[in-house]
């Protein structure tokens, strides 16, 4: 059964007659890590507002398990590249507000006692779950949003850039994290990764949709085989992970050229 099922979806903010994306066409399975690759602007972001049910298509439809969505969910969270942590409360009160929110009959306690585990499970000591985000670093924030969103046990995470802010070694770290969260679940979530980045979808994803120049399309699409999910290791030796790296950026390069032209 398809999990998210997109058709012929296209989006123009009211007012305007400017497609910002044009004739979309996806179906993703359930557990499947969705990279959304293509350059600043091009629509990446709009689309995973969209699948969060935070803007209305203009023409097509977005459906999830064969119902069309419509608004936001608790079945869907979203993880933003600025963190979005309210800067009043503490790292644990920023989860426990989720929580509230999809448990509203638990005990407080349960709900602290989930949060300080999500905590852990990101790698952060307890200690955190008392500390406002302006005494943690950019990763710690980012890896406190994180556990907000897996302690609502979501179906679908929606993440719009998490890692482009972060240092290079920070953002390995919260890559591989991710990876290890999502592959050690029973039942993977299904993950719409926003990124620009050819080496984090490449790294990251089951499948890889590469959107065009606004108004954007889809340009390129690519289903991962086992053989050719990388690890760190072998990141930039593998020979079939070089074929897979070769087309995005001609595709992407072509794309750009067609533009410039």
């Amino acid at each position: 059964m398809n999990d998210i099922v997109v058709e012929d979806l296209s989006f123009a903010y009211e007012g305007t007659d400017r497609l910002i994306l044009n004739g979309i066409n996806m179906k993703i399975n359930r557990g499947d890590f969705v990279c959304l690759l293509g350059q600043s602007g091009c629509g990446k972001s709009t689309f995973l507002r969209l699948l969060a049910g935070l803007e209305k298509a203009t023409t097509g439809s977005i459906k999830m398990d064969g119902q069309e969505i419509t608004g936001a969910d608790l079945d869907r969270s979203v993880v933003f590249q600025d963190y979005g942590l309210f800067p009043w409360m503490t790292a644990g009160d920023n989860i426990l507000l989720a929580l509230r929110q999809r448990y509203p009959k638990r005990k407080k306690s349960e709900l602290q006692k989930i949060a300080l585990d999500v905590l852990q499970d990101v790698g952060l000591k307890p200690d955190v779950y008392k500390k406002y985000p302006k005494e943690l670093s950019g990763g710690m924030q980012q890896r406190c949003a994180i556990a907000r969103s897996f302690s609502i046990d979501p179906s679908v995470m929606l993440m719009d850039e998490p890692f482009g802010a972060l240092d290079a070694v920070t953002r390995a770290k919260l890559q591989d994290m991710l990876l290890n969260l999502w592959s050690h679940e029973d039942q993977h979530k299904t993950v719409f990764f926003v990124t620009h980045d050819v080496e984090e979808a490449l790294l990251l994803a089951t499948r890889i949709f590469v959107f065009g120049q606004s108004p954007s399309k889809i340009i390129f699409e690519h289903s991962v085989k086992p053989e050719e999910r990388p690890t760190r290791a072998n990141l930039y030796t593998s020979e079939p992970v070089a074929k897979l790296r070769e087309a995005l950026i001609a595709n992407i390069n072509q794309d750009v050229m067609s533009h410039i032209e």
